[in-house]
């Protein structure tokens, strides 16, 4: 990779950083070729800090550390794009990213692992979620298998209504069994993805 440090009077290029799995821009820092060397070595995103005048490993003070996963260069060498896993919220305000945006995949069913998430927490009096998990994982899978023969069965009639509606029951209690088993959505894409490019 090639970068054409030269070509601005302080030696440094722009570096976009984006979350791997989001893709959502998450800052916006700066390198030189020191700080480059110094993010491929260590494998934590490192920038040279303008106000501070040295290199700055972002998390360094937080621990909200930005772990590098990949790393090109633009067509006329003279910025970066960084792709990397956030530790934590990426902006000093607190915010998920530099933009105040919430970092989570624009999809539903992403935000909606997140929301199940938190709610497993939940009283088990409060929240469905939490009252099915306080249940253990035998409980849940036999929902799940519940559900699944209540969409079989609405499939062989005619209410379309009844049919998506058992649907959405199903894909909701399948995203509390991944989690019970420590699984998520992105394990299952993952796989599906792998067994595509073969």
């Amino acid at each position: 990779m090639k970068v054409d440090f030269l070509k601005y009077d302080d030696g440094l290029v722009p570096a976009i950083v984006q979350d791997f799995q989001t893709q959502k821009v998450l800052m916006l820092g700066y390198m030189n070729q020191e700080a480059l060397n110094h993010t491929e070595s260590t494998g934590k995103v490192t920038f040279f800090s303008r106000s501070k005048q040295r290199l700055w490993t972002k998390g360094e003070e937080s621990g909200n550390f930005l772990e590098l996963k990949s790393m090109a260069v633009d067509c006329d060498n003279d910025a970066l794009l960084i792709k990397a896993h956030p530790l934590g919220p990426t902006c000093h305000t607190g915010a998920d990213t530099c933009w105040s945006e919430r970092n989570h995949p624009e999809d539903f069913l992403f935000y909606l692992e997140d929301i199940i998430s938190l709610r497993k927490m939940a009283s088990p009096g409060e929240s469905y979620v939490a009252k099915l998990f306080s249940r253990g994982i035998n409980k849940i899978a036999q929902k799940v298998g519940e559900e699944a023969v209540e969409m079989v069965i609405e499939a062989k009639d005619d209410n379309d209504q009844l049919f998506l509606n058992e649907s959405a029951d199903l894909l909701f209690h399948y995203l509390l069994l991944l989690n019970a088993k420590g699984f998520s959505l992105q394990d299952v894409i993952d796989i599906l993805k792998d067994r595509h490019s073969k």
